[in-house]
């Protein structure tokens, strides 16, 4: 009788292995228990979520799911000592506890692991579409910065930076388990590209009205952004109409409350509902867009779907 095959779980991705580092640069591996212990791990789940109705085997969601996860923390290493964060994960970050020079030097060196690992593997399309993921990292905080105090950025800007930045990853979560199999089909990657941009936009959306306290179950700190003189998606959406006085104090406000002095109250509430209205058509598309790639997938494959169709809500509305 044949053995039905081990489910791979979560827990037995070890993302992080030491045998990844050198054991003689302590300090490096110190940071990267920093980086590594704390994180919700959420891209590497996707990547599982993928992998069961594709049939990937072991090594394959392992290399997958470190890869992301690399990357992923290689920005965040980057981004917080770009934008002088003092805190992630409700830790110290890495260029504060380390200094500015060892932060830069770990995010280097894990996107330099990636491309190691992903050249053992061999597989060139997967190899040249993740160095082209990095590329646009880059380029999105290279635009993010000449945002700051643009206080008439509007939403099509960030959109721009999003799609480089949080949809990038994103895109590469929904590609990369379909391009490790080495069965290409471009209308199939045109429809999981869109679908993974449509994510990161709703997820980075969400994420900046957490900034300003709005279904905030996390506990983020609140108008990081603005303080740092940077307007997010949802900042630019309640800016927009607002008289350049009001812009003038806007820029000014370290509470919510001295927000609702400027805005109003009630204008407040109604540019969330608002923001939430227009994220919603968003939410629809994206299932449309499933939809449509159940007609793409064999019969033994369509559980995919189902497990994408989850994704929405919850990345956007917080639930």
């Amino acid at each position: 009788m044949e053995q039905p095959k081990r489910e791979l779980k979560l827990r037995d991705l070890k993302i992080f292995d030491r045998q990844d580092f050198p054991s003689y640069l302590p300090k490096l591996n110190a940071l990267y228990d920093d980086l590594f212990s704390s994180g919700k791990g959420f891209r590497s789940r996707l990547i599982q979520m993928m992998a069961g109705p594709l049939a990937l085997k072991a090594e394959q969601v392992h290399l997958l799911a470190q890869t992301i996860e690399f990357i992923h923390n290689a920005s965040l290493l980057h981004d917080d000592l770009v934008d002088r964060s003092a805190l992630r994960r409700n830790k110290p970050t890495a260029w504060l506890k380390y200094s500015p020079e060892y932060a830069v030097l770990a995010g280097d060196y894990l996107l330099a692991r990636v491309m190691v690992n992903l050249s053992r593997y061999g597989n060139l399309r997967l190899i040249q579409y993740t160095a082209e993921i990095i590329s646009d990292l880059l380029e999105g905080e290279w635009i993010q910065d000449t945002l700051v105090d643009d206080w008439n950025v509007g939403l099509g800007q960030l959109d721009q930076v999003h799609n480089l930045k949080t949809a990038s990853l994103f895109k590469w979560c929904l590609r990369a388990p379909f391009l490790i199999r080495e069965n290409y089909s471009e209308e199939l990657h045109e429809l999981l590209e869109e679908m993974g941009g449509l994510l990161g936009l709703l997820f980075q959306r969400s994420d900046d009205l957490l900034d300003f306290d709005v279904r905030n179950g996390e506990g983020k700190a609140i108008l990081g952004d603005l303080k740092s003189g940077y307007l997010n998606s949802f900042g630019a959406f309640l800016a927009h109409g607002l008289s350049p006085e009001q812009k003038s104090r806007l820029k000014d406000c370290t509470t919510l409350e001295e927000i609702g002095q400027v805005v109003g109250e009630g204008k407040f509430q109604a540019r969330v509902a608002e923001f939430d209205e227009i994220n919603q058509r968003f939410i629809d598309l994206y299932l449309h867009h499933a939809d449509s790639l159940a007609e793409l997938l064999p019969d033994k494959e369509r559980p995919l779907v189902s497990n994408l169709k989850q994704l929405p809500h919850p990345l956007y509305w917080r639930k």
